[in-house]
């Protein structure tokens, strides 16, 4: 049974009838099956039951009648209000919220040891305030929100106080273990980070709204091979591909989590080490469903994510996709063309793809600065480079080297300076060409 809530003179990013179709999309995500909704309008969030004790009543007897054994709430509970709502409908029902119900699907979904501590630490932090005689031996648990079981699992009680304070005492030092280890993942992601800055090979993270198809786009512009499935967040891991640019440069794509309204705040600080991804990026590369009913405020969610995790100053292109699902996809380009930084794509059937990478190109490439080099051929590392990351547009050879003309993005004329000839050494040191 899912229960949502709409504040007079406050409303939602999305209308309410709209978050409960997301919420029952998350709650089969889950392996949930949804028998029923209810909508509670009030002026204020009731402080002991969220929805007053009038929809308590009347939400307990479609519990009852439709044979019901969960009722999620659309979003984040108390505790206390968890607390009085498990005692309203009785022990034969849980109560959850939005945030219980993502962190299942979070924990089903990472695969990576990376994924599974952040997932972990999240709930536990959830969790902590909310232990009661019904979530005893939590500690012990693990691989979902609830249990081995899943969402679906039964609660166990336990003997008392005793067993409670047993409990929260091996919570808080499994956080503090777990957040250790994520400072030692953090480390090994600056490190990371630290050797492809060195290679440099320009980074774009594609971001967006959950299920809107970057996990499509990645397979389609890399030819890799990441999960796609039809359903919220079906992908959870970061996976970097090695994609080529149509000039024939290189840049690495970076697929990240999605985004969803009401992202719960443990995920988003959980998560900081993979989040810190697109802090590190050249480029945003966000995807929106264009198909969507609620297409603009999905993308909200997306720019105030962003800025949540500290994003700003990188440049960032739009592709609109899923331009085949709509009945006249030109309508689409036109936006695109209304604005420099859109892109209409469809990644399923490779539509725009080239139009998207060459405007990636033109972003990443777009400081460019003629040279000529003369590279002795034991630098094989820079020829490689020049050719990866720079436009050649002239070459020769000798036995003992290579000269190539052509630009170069400015980030890379220090590792050129020694074999720059005097003349393009003195023009690139003046002004880069745009």
């Amino acid at each position: 049974m899912l229960v949502g809530t709409e504040i007079y003179g406050k409303p939602g990013l999305l209308p309410v009838e709209d978050s409960l179709d997301e919420l029952a999309q998350l709650a089969r995500t889950a392996g949930v099956e949804v028998v029923g909704r209810a909508v509670q309008r009030l002026r204020r969030i009731h402080p002991a039951t969220y929805i007053g004790p009038g929809k308590v009543e009347e939400v307990r007897a479609l519990v009852r009648a439709m044979n019901a054994n969960m009722v999620i709430f659309d979003d984040e509970l108390s505790p206390s209000q968890q607390r009085n709502l498990e005692n309203a409908f009785g022990d034969d029902v849980r109560v959850l919220d939005r945030t219980a119900l993502i962190l299942d699907i979070f924990a089903q979904h990472a695969h990576t040891r990376e994924g599974a501590l952040q997932v972990e630490l999240a709930q536990y932090e959830y969790r902590l305030p909310r232990l009661t005689r019904r979530w005893q031996n939590l500690a012990q648990q693990a691989g979902g929100s609830f249990g081995r079981g899943g969402i679906s699992g039964v609660g166990l009680r336990g003997p008392g106080e005793k067993q409670l304070e047993i409990d929260r005492r091996r919570i808080k030092e499994r956080i503090a273990h777990l957040k250790r280890e994520l400072e030692e993942v953090r480390a090994h992601r600056q490190r990371y980070r630290e050797r492809r800055r060195r290679a440099q090979i320009p980074v774009v993270a594609l971001v967006g709204y959950t299920n809107a198809g970057k996990s499509t786009l990645l397979n389609a512009v890399s030819g890799a091979h990441v999960l796609v499935a039809d359903q919220l967040f079906a992908t959870l891991d970061p996976t970097t591909r090695r994609v080529k640019l149509p000039a024939g440069g290189i840049a690495l794509f970076t697929d990240t989590v999605g985004f969803i309204q009401k992202l719960p705040h443990p995920l988003v600080a959980a998560f900081r080490a993979t989040l810190e991804e697109i802090n590190e990026a050249d480029l945003i590369l966000h995807v929106l469903d264009i198909t969507h009913p609620n297409a603009r405020q999905q993308a909200r969610v997306v720019i105030r994510t962003l800025r949540e995790i500290g994003v700003q100053d990188i440049p960032m292109i739009t592709a609109l996709n899923k331009i085949d699902r709509l009945p006249d996809p030109e309508q689409a380009r036109a936006l695109a063309a209304e604005h420099p930084d859109f892109v209409a794509i469809s990644a399923a059937y490779g539509i725009g793809l080239e139009d998207l990478l060459r405007k990636v190109e033109a972003i990443l490439y777009q400081s460019l600065t003629p040279v000529r080099v003369r590279l002795p051929l034991s630098r094989g590392d820079l020829i490689a480079l020049f050719y990866e990351q720079g436009m050649v547009e002239w070459e020769a050879h000798t036995d003992s080297e290579v000269t190539l003309s052509g630009r170069l993005p400015a980030r890379l004329l220090a590792a050129f300076r020694p074999y720059l000839e005097h003349s393009e050494a003195e023009r690139a040191s003046r002004e880069p060409v745009r």
